[in-house]
Parts: structure tokens; C-alpha cells; sequence
């Protein structure tokens, strides 16, 4: 919804203000940093994301990653209710053994969506990182990466 404020010049009402709804939540392109906390919010735009922590624990936490996303990409019974397309005799027998062999939880199967394979390998990652950063000597040699990252930023006029 827009909406125009006018204020009173002279004798004439001239519009001095634009509000926009559509835009007031708007965001340019980039990473940002958005607080609420009682009584008010705070915005910082186009921070830099911590990748150097990421990689360094997504190294470190390959094993883990990989173990969570084999353990969310596993085939699962499906909670939706299996199409009116009917089988051909092959498949019938086939889906048949597979429930003899499965039991009866595999009469519907469903596999994950991508997404929560992903979601998987990254918590698996954010567990490393916090895991990493709870030694003082990880914590301090990020805070420098991020003071020499700082000065560099500064020094080449970014």
C-alpha cells in the first residue's frame, strides 16, 4: 500500500513524504545482520559472512557432514498414499519382495528432499564450528583472521 503525506505551504498542500509497504522490508542483494530484541530492531548491511570458520570446520567436520547427510538421505516409509497407476506383473512381484524382505513399512517409500539433505550436512557443520570455537586458541586466531581481514578492507579503500 502506498500512501502520501502532504503538509500545508502557503495555501497549497504540497505531498512531502512517500510511504511504501511493499518496500519498508525491502533488502538490497547481500548478506545482512537483522537484531530484534524489546522494544526495537537493528539492521547492518552487507556484512561479511565468516567463511574462513565454515571451510576450517567443514574440513574438519567431513566425517560428521557425510555420516548426516547418508543418515537424512536414507529411504524412509512414505506418509503419502501410493498412486492408482497400476504395476505390470514384474513389478508387482518385485514390490512384493521388497515388502517380504522390508516388512510391511515398505509398502510406501519416499526419499528426502535436497533440501533437507543440505540441512543435514550444514547443522552437522554449525555443531563442528561451535564445537571448535569453544577452545580459547580457535576463538583467538579467528579474531585475528578477522582483525587482518579488517585491515585489509580498509587498506585497499573497500
Amino acid at each position: 500500500m502506498k500512501k502520501i503525506y502532504y503538509e500545508k505551504i502557503g495555501r497549497r498542500y504540497q505531498p512531502v513524504y512517500e510511504y511504501d509497504s511493499n518496500l519498508i522490508d525491502a533488502m538490497p542483494k547481500g548478506n545482512h545482520l537483522v537484531m530484534c530484541y524489546p522494544g526495537g530492531h537493528s539492521t547492518h548491511y552487507n556484512i561479511e559472512p565468516a567463511l574462513a570458520p565454515l571451510i576450517a570446520a567443514g574440513r574438519v567436520a567431513e566425517t560428521a557432514m557425510r555420516d548426516a547427510i547418508c543418515r537424512a538421505s536414507e529411504m524412509r516409509a512414505s506418509e503419502m498414499r501410493p498412486t492408482s497407476t497400476p504395476l505390470t506383473a514384474e513389478q508387482k512381484d518385485a514390490w512384493e519382495h521388497l515388502i517380504s524382505v522390508f516388512g510391511d513399512d515398505a509398502r510406501m517409500l519416499q526419499w528426502p528432499a535436497t533440501r533437507d539433505i543440505a540441512e543435514a550436512g550444514i547443522q552437522a557443520l554449525q555443531e563442528e564450528a561451535d564445537r571448535l570455537m569453544k577452545h580459547e586458541s580457535v576463538r583467538h586466531a579467528y579474531e585475528q583472521f578477522l582483525l587482518v581481514c579488517q585491515l585489509t578492507k580498509e587498506s585497499r579503500g573497500a
